[in-house]
């Protein structure tokens, strides 16, 4: 297969100008396979005939090695420490150094819903005290279609099953069958297009010099191979405030700590250098 792959990624690279040489290679495979049975390509020199035909098909690839699929408040342990241990905690050191503003990375945002969660909590801790610092919500992604589709804040009833019927009271308007996101969550995340990958950009533009006290770089890693894997584990580490703390997804731990970072809780995916 790696003869098969190479060609797809040199074809890939001409008409569509995207590198897909950076994905893991099992990964990869399974995603060709995906699209051979989509087009009713039997083999890889059919699929790169259809290529050569259909070059907007290049481009429904590139889109399927996004991995889109995001939802509310995912993984429970990590929000309830996220909840109840770091961002108190982060908010507290805040306050006895009088600085004024948390700042936060969601690095693969998807349609917002990482992004609004942890809006979310923090004003639910911010509303519980009468501490007047702020926050900041950085969020990014690849596509500036997917930025849109967050920007909007607009969910289905099926998609919100992690979010309690308190908070779907309290932070979405019902119209309709959607459930739309509150302005007040809005106001406080900047949505914008960002390459982990892309060696001329260290931090989101919006960020301006990085200096994170969370980033959320879940389930993201494991779709790259080692060496671009390593690059964006240097890049959001490098973008970290002194003590910040790094979010993975829960297959990804091992990960982290074969980087040397430390898991502050057994099982939780939250780590510090």
């Amino acid at each position: 297969m790696k003869k098969e792959l190479d060609r797809i990624i040199r074809v890939i690279q001409q008409l569509n100008g995207t590198d897909i040489s950076v994905y893991d290679n099992s990964f990869l495979s399974r995603s060709i396979e995906k699209r051979l049975s989509v087009t009713q390509c039997v083999s890889i020199d059919r699929y790169l005939e259809f290529l050569a035909t259909n070059p907007e098909e290049a481009g429904l690839l590139c889109r399927s090695l996004i991995i889109q699929f995001s939802e509310f408040f995912r993984n429970p342990l990590t929000f309830s420490l996220l909840e109840q241990v770091v961002l108190p905690n982060l908010i507290q050191k805040k306050t006895s150094t009088r600085q004024k503003e948390i700042r936060i990375w969601s690095t693969a945002c998807s349609a917002g819903q990482e992004a609004y969660s942890l809006a979310i909590i923090m004003e639910e801790i911010l509303a519980r005290s009468d501490n007047k610092l702020s926050y900041r919500i950085f969020a990014t992604d690849l596509f500036e279609a997917q930025l849109d589709e967050a920007r909007r804040g607009q969910f289905t009833e099926a998609s919100l099953g992690q979010v309690t019927m308190k908070r779907l009271t309290r932070w979405f308007e019902k119209r309709g069958n959607i459930y739309n996101v509150q302005q007040s969550l809005r106001d406080h995340i900047d949505f914008s297009v960002f390459d982990l990958l892309n060696p001329e950009r260290f931090s989101p533009p919006a960020s301006i010099f990085g200096d994170f006290d969370l980033i959320f770089c879940a389930n993201i890693f494991f779709y790259y191979k080692t060496v671009y894997r390593d690059i964006m584990i240097r890049k959001t580490g490098n973008c970290l405030a002194p003590n910040g703390y790094l979010v993975t997804g829960e297959t990804e731990r091992e990960i982290l700590m074969n980087h040397n970072y430390q898991e502050i809780c057994q099982q939780s995916a939250i780590f510090q250098v």
